[in-house]
């Protein structure tokens, strides 16, 4: 069984190549083979001795899921379907702006957020993603783009975690993945230029904060616990004064002096005068006088399954005049790639729920456990 060296960040590989019998300094050379040239054949790496080019090609592999499909928008939006296995698909996004290229990732097939203005959580959760298979996307994509546009410096600028999935719910996969990421020796990122987003995993951004501070964006969508309780359900775990005073902890280790919140246009949900009003209030009672976030405003994209519909390009700049004028950064997202469904909110990937099936298991097994006497250890610790 071969290893696939996108898994590893660089401390990784050097420790894979320490298993082989070979000094850390060549985890730096196979490390920017794999990334910053995009080679997946040993035998194109020129400066590896031939020992550890056969020693590879026996226990190691560099190789992206399957691409299932690819669609390029109008306005050059690229999206590409990757097979990730029993089932399930997953869909990242190239969005090419004049002054940068952002990649959108996926960190999960399906998701279990189950926010009610999402297509991915419609869909419910399969598995977390590997770090391979996160860290796949963008080597995919980089090297793919560089033969697409005859480009040979990077293409991809920047990277957000905002494709299918909750990125915190994968926090063990995904910083491995966002070290890649960052390492000048991969693809070089500023921290910067690197955002998770989050529904609010209130102790996974702490650690993050700590591990591997990068930009932050947070889905509030709503200005008040209620209406959040029922657009996005983590909410009833962790309110949004858990969330505010968090985003404060994380400020103080951000690479950027502002959290950015995510705010989605439900027209007659959230989109309304008194609810502008509501999250001026909430801003302004955690800002201590200065400016430290910034909204985004999303156009929804509507789905059937929502029931919802987008807010009204008027009622928007309304919405985004009373938060402007209040002295709070905001901004109304040109939506992209409408017509490939690579919108924000759209990606939707093939999954298949597995989360109904392992509760189903669960409960099948404790009946179980609880009909047979526990006599043995092994009964107990089960």
């Amino acid at each position: 069984m071969t290893v696939n060296l996108l898994d590893y960040d660089l401390e990784g590989l050097a420790v894979f190549c320490e298993r082989l019998g070979e000094k850390r300094y060549r985890a730096v050379q196979l490390f920017r083979w794999i990334h910053q040239k995009g080679a997946s054949n040993f035998d194109d790496m020129s400066d590896l001795a031939k020992s550890l080019r056969d020693k590879l090609k026996v226990c190691a592999r560099i190789e992206a899921a399957p691409t299932m499909s690819q669609h390029i928008s109008s306005d050059g939006t690229i999206k590409w379907l990757f097979d990730v296995g029993a089932g399930d698909a997953v869909e990242t996004v190239f969005i090419p702006e004049e002054d940068r290229g952002t990649l959108c990732i996926s960190s999960q097939a399906g998701c279990a957020m189950g926010c009610r203005f999402c297509s991915t959580g419609h869909q419910g959760f399969s598995r977390n993603l590997r770090t391979g298979e996160i860290v796949a996307q963008l080597w995919f994509a980089e090297h793919f783009l560089r033969k697409h546009l005859q480009r040979e410096d990077r293409v991809i600028s920047n990277v957000v975690m905002m494709g299918m999935g909750e990125p915190l719910q994968n926090y063990s996969e995904l910083l491995p993945a966002l070290r890649v990421m960052l390492d000048d020796h991969g693809y070089g990122l500023s921290r910067r230029r690197v955002t998770v987003s989050t529904s609010g995993i209130v102790p996974k951004m702490d650690r993050l904060a700590q591990d591997c501070p990068v930009a932050l964006a947070v889905s509030l969508h709503a200005p008040n616990d209620e209406l959040r309780d029922d657009l996005v359900p983590l909410n009833k775990k962790y309110s949004i004064a858990e969330l505010m005073q968090a985003c404060q902890r994380y400020l103080i280790h951000a690479p950027r002096d502002f959290i950015t919140f995510e705010y989605c246009m439900l027209d007659g949900v959230n989109d309304q005068v008194e609810h502008a009003q509501q999250l001026v209030r909430l801003i302004r009672h955690y800002s201590s006088g200065q400016v430290w976030c910034k909204f985004n405003l999303i156009p929804f994209n509507p789905f059937p399954e929502s029931g919802l519909n987008r807010s009204f390009p008027e009622q928007i700049q309304v919405f985004a005049k009373i938060l402007t004028e209040a002295g709070i950064v905001t901004t109304i997202r040109r939506t992209r790639g409408d017509d490939i469904d690579a919108a924000c909110g759209q990606l939707a990937g093939e999954v298949k729920d597995r989360t109904r099936v392992g509760q189903r298991i669960a409960r099948q097994r404790t009946f179980m456990l609880k009909s047979i006497p526990a006599s043995t250890n092994e009964l107990k610790e089960a």
